[in-house]
């Protein structure tokens, strides 16, 4: 699959989570699909519909993402909006097989700056 093509499905992933349009998920979405962050540890397709889908929506993803490719996979870093405020920074590793995504790893922290603050929030509660 070429460099463009795998650019494509990963902008798509970000913008039809965002959308919340679960119809082009699924459809995006290999059936052996798996999900894994810092918390969660390599769950199922059904399971990533159970625990991360009601949180679709919550945030705005920024543009322009930030996307590195290497057969067929992708790491995208990008920051994000949310609803109630704060932002935050990702990156993602998304591996595909054909047109389909066949699993993400995702590894997030704090914007620059937001680890104090949280730390002094936390100090002075």
């Amino acid at each position: 699959m070429s460099e463009e093509r795998i650019r494509e499905l990963a902008r798509s992933y970000f913008h039809v989570y965002q959308a919340v349009d679960r119809g082009a998920m699924e459809a995006l979405l290999a059936d052996d699909f798996t999900f894994t962050s810092p918390w969660d540890d390599h769950i199922s397709r059904a399971r990533y519909f159970e625990h991360c889908w009601p949180h679709a929506g919550e945030f705005r993803f920024r543009e322009p993402f930030r996307i590195f490719t290497q057969g067929d996979e992708a790491v995208v870093i990008y920051e994000t909006e949310g609803k109630q405020g704060g932002t935050f920074h990702n990156a993602e590793l998304l591996r595909f097989a054909g047109d389909r995504i066949r699993s993400i790893d995702v590894f997030f922290g704090f914007v620059p700056g937001a680890r104090e603050i949280q730390q002094n929030a936390t100090l002075s509660s």
